[in-house]
């Protein structure tokens, strides 16, 4: 039978697991049954940039994206009666994070600039269903953070050997403290026991909550994760990719405590969707971490996201098979490349909108810190709109107007939320209050129509951008698009 294990929040061994790498067993079979399947033709190093939207007879309709080609430096309309976005979250607006370099929020920003502002605190209709109804990103203050990423600088190699790519940290599953992993300072103490009744297995904000209070308490960098005193055979045999990223960096998981820390990991909020991953402009659909199906709430579960990915994407690709359509566009402006000086200001401002995200909605959030933070990202986004306008659009300078919408979202979504739950604590108010947590924080309209349509996203890397059309230079052919 499947073996099940035993994460942090569960009550019970229920998740289905492949060792200590699901979510790339799950991405290595679909990217193979999809390289097999003579419909689908994948675009590898083509970035989505924005969604193309039309309106008839007060209806929205989302017709494709228009696409950058990283290799050729060229702009294409990838032109589509179904789009889906499945783009992933946005880690990659924090400084710490187990996303991959690609997560920049994409999808979840192309969205927002194609709709319109809800008011402060607005809400949606009941139901939100049916013409005219107003689909918004919304719950974007509920950042999850995993407590325990390695902390390559206490590893014998080091964090220049550490590092992943894209400054990606390598994630020490949840998975461990499931089979009996404990968690101690660096003085040899357990400290979770006296932080909450579960121990090591409490839900991940509360982990990380009590890690980051027991580094800042005893002024550490790190805290040790130890599994050192299961049986050997059982540590390997549950854990093996853990196993050989730690021993390339010089630890011995069956012998050695492993350095961790906490860092950014999942986005609970996004593009608000139905259970089918429809949004209200029609042709557009939404699944996996971009999309805010109501599925996770305020504080998704271990594991979780893999089954939703799995189940949403299989509902809305059910839902969305026999659609077809199709209309021609002119294409926009070439991009050009950025100068050296344009290029450093442009890593510059990553570095230094991380460094806001991190102090202003971090793991313990203060309304006067999310103040001055939405301020700073305020301003660099009016600067990163003037470099757009100068430059056209490319890589770089795509990846950091998502990034910069993105973290202006959570942080404007974050000071609304007057309460504390699930991945979003603030110590001005460190309760959770039942009548506001009823609600959700919609800070925008992305679309407006029926719910009915497919989906848009990325790049061939984390299969973003789903699309059945025509891309213009194929001589018309219709198929199945991954970009």
């Amino acid at each position: 039978g499947l073996h099940l294990t035993r994460e942090g929040g569960h009550s019970a061994r229920r998740i289905v697991h492949a060792a200590d790498a699901t979510g790339a067993e799950i991405e290595r079979a679909l990217v193979a049954a999809a390289a097999a399947h003579p419909a689908i033709a994948f675009f590898q190093h083509h970035l989505a940039v924005d969604l193309l939207i039309d309106e008839v007879a007060g209806v929205r309709y989302c017709l494709g994206a228009d696409v950058l080609d990283q290799a050729g430096g060229r702009m294409a309309r990838f032109v589509a009666p179904v789009t889906m976005l499945a783009t992933g979250g946005a880690g990659q607006v924090y400084p710490n994070t187990t996303n991959p370099a690609v997560t920049t929020g994409d999808g979840i920003a192309m969205a927002y600039r194609r709709g319109l502002r809800l008011p402060p605190g607005g809400a949606l209709p009941p139901g939100g269903a049916g013409l005219g109804a107003k689909a918004a990103v919304a719950n974007m203050e509920f950042v999850q953070f995993h407590p325990t990423s390695l902390y390559a600088a206490a590893t014998p190699a080091g964090a220049d050997a550490g590092a992943l790519a894209g400054g990606r940290s390598f994630l020490i599953t949840e998975a461990v403290r499931g089979e009996g992993g404990l968690l101690y300072n660096l003085g040899g103490e357990r400290f979770m026991p006296g932080c909450d009744p579960r121990g090591e297995l409490a839900p991940r904000d509360v982990v990380a909550r009590c890690i980051q209070a027991e580094m800042e308490g005893r002024g550490e960098s790190h805290v040790l994760l130890d599994i050192s005193h299961r049986p050997r055979r059982e540590v390997l045999h549950h854990f093996p990719n853990v196993a050989a990223h730690c021993a390339s960096l010089g630890l011995d998981i069956t012998r050695d405590p492993i350095p961790v820390v906490p860092a950014q990991h999942y986005l609970c909020g996004g593009v608000q969707t139905g259970l089918l991953g429809e949004t209200r402009v029609q042709g557009l659909y939404a699944c996996g971490e971009v999309a805010c199906s109501g599925l996770h709430g305020a504080n998704r579960l271990a594991s979780n996201s893999l089954l939703e990915g799995l189940h949403a994407s299989r509902c809305a690709g059910a839902a969305l098979a026999a659609a077809a359509a199709g209309a021609d566009f002119s294409g926009p402006r070439a991009p050009r490349p950025l100068s050296p000086s344009a290029a450093a200001w442009v890593a510059a401002t990553r570095r230094q909108l991380g460094q806001l995200m991190w102090s202003g909605a971090g793991i313990v959030r203060r309304q006067a810190d999310m103040r001055r933070a939405l301020q700073g990202i305020a301003q660099l986004y009016v600067e990163t709109k003037a470099l757009v306008a100068s430059y056209g659009v490319n890589t770089e300078l795509v990846e950091l107007r998502n990034l910069v919408t993105v973290g202006e979202l959570i942080m404007s979504s974050a000071l609304q939320r007057r309460e504390s739950r699930g991945g979003h604590y603030c110590e001005d108010f460190p309760q959770a209050v039942p009548q506001v947590g009823v609600g959700r924080v919609c800070v925008c309209v992305c679309v407006y129509g029926s719910p009915q349509g497919l989906g848009v996203g990325r790049r061939a890397s984390c299969c973003g951008l789903l699309m059945f059309g025509w891309r213009f230079g194929l001589g018309w052919r219709r198929s199945r698009v991954v970009v």
